[in-house]
């Protein structure tokens, strides 16, 4: 039997100013790089927004102008969205692109808070170490799991962290942390106690993954573009994640797909695991709250702004090569993938259609499954990749669930074999894969054949195929795989 006392440290108040210096640092490069770009070249997207809110207070039509040459973009998004950016329309051009650069940095922040809960939670518990050289077991904080859809998977965390305590002590893993001729505290005597400095150590986590956050290929082109994508990420997560949220369950969800309509596939997720065999009253309701949200959102602007409405709804939603070249690389959608392999457009069509159908029933399926066995950071995580690969549509900086998705395979951070696949997914995301399959098809090389490069220039849709098994298959079979090999040395 092991004794001895927890101590609790207090938080300086230093460390989160110190954690959020530190981020400003790390990405003040790539946010001081976009922001000195050409005109013409920068914040390209928040310009659109900017523009959609300036016609709306002009009382011009928004669905009929184009941003100045050379960019020629088009409002693409619903009325709502021309009304929620007149704000930004009031703002001077340069004060509207810090602002919204800050605010892509907040949402950002949000979303590794909750998408690395788990992780920072276990990071950030007070424990001890004891002098038996292990953490303290049962007198520690029960850790929080990566989701908060049912009590169970919360009591499930409690036993893991006790299991991996006894592991700990068994294997003598953290020895190096004791003296050696401390033979009392071994023979269940008290030992010395150590202050653990979690305080320091969590917010000092959070600012690192935000900054490895900031550096994904997706994340990157937020900022180079202005884009809104993070911002419907943190939105979502919000409204799945956050334990006691003042607003309705549901509104967020709501909000999101009113404003870009590919979050509305959070709509379909609430629908199968709020009806039918296994059904959860919570996503009943909030799945009622969702759908009323985005309606409301939908139908307003048919009383503020009719014509546009009725122009978006029946005519501009209906062109997708107002959303720019569908063929073009950036398109990693699963439709974008095949109009590069230039069949008949009929076949393309068809090709689509069924694989909509089979990825979207293979990865709803999966979120269901994450759901009930109480992992729903994982099912979040399915649904987000979902709204990728379903959309017409989906360039790389729509890859912005990918957060979640490493939040997911890390999980609590106590399996390495997760934590190196989460960091081989990170790496392979910041790097321009689809780029250099850009680069391969011109080089025309014997070595590298025009398959190989249209291969690599499909390499983020790829995957996020990949991914979909990842999250749906290996990771509950490795979550198993870690639990049986703790059981086991725990027996010993």
């Amino acid at each position: 039997m092991t004794t001895g006392k927890v101590t609790m440290t207090r938080r300086p108040v230093w460390v989160w100013p110190l954690a959020l210096l530190t981020v400003v640092i790390a990405v003040a490069p790539l946010v001081l790089h976009w922001l000195g770009n050409v005109d013409d070249q920068r914040l390209v997207d928040l310009d659109v927004y900017r523009t959609g809110g300036e016609m709306v207070l002009s009382g011009r039509p928004v669905y009929d102008f184009a941003t100045p040459a050379p960019q020629l973009l088009p409002f693409t998004y619903p009325p709502v969205a021309a009304l929620l950016a007149t704000p930004l329309a009031a703002m001077p051009w340069p004060v509207a692109q810090w602002v919204w650069t800050t605010g892509i940095f907040v949402t950002l922040a949000i979303t590794v808070g909750y998408g690395f809960r788990a992780v920072l939670a276990r990071i950030g518990r007070p424990d001890r170490l004891d002098g038996s050289g292990g953490f303290g077991g049962s007198g520690a904080a029960p850790g929080v799991t990566a989701s908060e859809a049912s009590e169970a998977s919360e009591a499930s965390e409690v036993s893991e962290a006790s299991e991996v305590s006894e592991v700990l002590r068994a294997s003598g893993a953290s020895g190096a942390s004791r003296d050696s001729g401390d033979s009392g505290a071994a023979a269940g005597r008290p030992g010395p106690a150590w202050t653990v400095p979690r305080a320091v150590w969590m917010p000092a986590a959070f600012a690192f993954l935000t900054i490895m956050c900031t550096y994904l290929m997706p994340i990157r082109d937020q900022v180079r573009f202005g884009q809104v994508d993070i911002l419907l990420v943190a939105l979502c997560l919000a409204d799945c994640a956050a334990r006691r949220p003042v607003w309705p369950r549901g509104m967020l969800i709501g909000l999101a797909t009113a404003v870009k309509l590919t979050p509305g596939v959070f709509l379909i997720y609430l629908l199968i695991t709020g009806f039918g065999p296994g059904a959860r009253e919570e996503q009943r309701r909030t799945f009622f709250m969702a759908v009323f949200t985005a309606a409301l959102l939908t139908l307003l602007p048919f009383l503020v702004i009719p014509a546009d409405a009725a122009d978006f709804w029946f005519r501009a939603l209906l062109d997708p090569e107002r959303l720019g070249a569908n063929a073009a690389t950036t398109n990693q959608s699963m439709r974008g993938m095949l109009i590069r392999l230039y069949l008949p457009d009929l076949l393309t069509s068809a090709i689509w259609l069924v694989l909509v159908a089979a990825v979207g029933w293979y990865g709803f399926r999966h979120a269901r499954r994450a759901l009930l066995d109480g992992d729903g950071m994982t099912a979040f995580a399915l649904v987000g990749l979902m709204a990728v690969l379903l959309s017409p549509v989906a360039w790389i900086h729509h890859l912005a669930w990918v957060v979640v998705v490493l939040g997911a395979i890390v999980g609590d951070g106590r399996d390495p074999v997760r934590v190196r696949v989460a960091a081989g997914v990170w790496l392979y995301y910041v790097v321009p894969i689809p780029w250099w399959g850009v680069a391969i098809k011109a080089a025309e090389t014997p070595v590298l054949s025009p398959v190989v490069g249209k291969i690599v220039q499909n390499g983020f849709g790829l995957g996020a195929v990949g991914l979909v098994w990842l999250l749906g298959v290996w990771l509950p079979r490795r979550r198993a795989e870690f639990q049986a090999g703790v059981s086991r040395i725990g027996a010993l």
